[in-house]
């Protein structure tokens, strides 16, 4: 628990982003973090939030970490409560975790499919309703999800993987739906390749989309992919 000398100033925006990693998320938070936002970054392990944070404070952001278990929403609940007693009710949430179990589905464990669909898509839900409420109380708030092209187009060694990504993806649509006359954004990126620094796929590109659809430059669904080269 974080003590009143770290209190965050009531002025600054938050960022919650939930699965924190060195992949997406980082270029996520130093986009958002290098535009004013206080970052917080929730993720299972004490020793890579405090790698990650250290990170962006030598870039000069207001960085902090919380341990949390995606697939559990109880620990879940803690950290979101402890969120918003030090830091406020963020502006913003990006869900990342995620889960894949590699197998085709005729071998694919019950059990393994339940477990990855609970880190992938039970998880999303409980961070937004941990947010949603106080959210539409103060009649601002976006909610971000890292989608997959799993979810458009299923590979069989990717079952699992491909059936939580096509769910997340719906969980969003319908949010959006339900949210927005309250005045709050959910949207989704959509990645279609492997995220990769120095490739179109570099974490910093990437986080574009989640500012673009924060900020209302574009809405709903961004499908990163390379744009398909001219007929000739």
């Amino acid at each position: 628990m974080m003590n009143s000398s770290e209190a965050v100033e009531l002025s600054k925006p938050v960022i919650a982003i939930v699965g924190a990693g060195a992949g997406v998320s980082a270029g996520i938070a130093r986009k958002f973090g290098g535009n004013g936002f206080v970052v917080v970054l929730l993720a299972r392990t004490r020793a890579s939030l405090d790698r990650q944070v250290a990170e962006l404070e030598v870039r000069g952001v207001d960085a902090h970490g919380l341990v949390a278990d995606a697939s559990e929403k109880g620990s879940l609940a803690e950290a979101f409560a402890l969120l918003e007693e030090n830091f406020g009710v963020p502006e913003v949430l990006v869900y990342n975790a995620g889960a894949n179990t590699i197998s085709n589905p005729s071998v694919l464990a019950e059990e393994d499919l339940i477990s990855d669909f609970t880190v992938n898509v039970v998880g999303a839900l409980s961070c937004s309703r941990l947010v949603i409420p106080q959210m539409a109380e103060r009649g601002s708030g976006t909610i971000l999800f890292t989608g997959g092209m799993l979810g458009l187009k299923p590979v069989a060694s990717r079952t699992s993987a491909s059936i939580s990504k096509a769910g997340l993806r719906n969980l969003a649509f319908t949010l959006s739906d339900e949210l927005a006359p309250l005045g709050l954004r959910v949207g989704t990126v959509t990645i279609g390749g492997v995220v990769k620094p120095g490739t179109f796929f570099d974490p910093d590109l990437i986080a574009q989309s989640y500012w673009e659809l924060f900020t209302g430059a574009r809405h709903g669904e961004i499908l990163y992919q390379p744009a398909p080269e001219s007929a000739h």
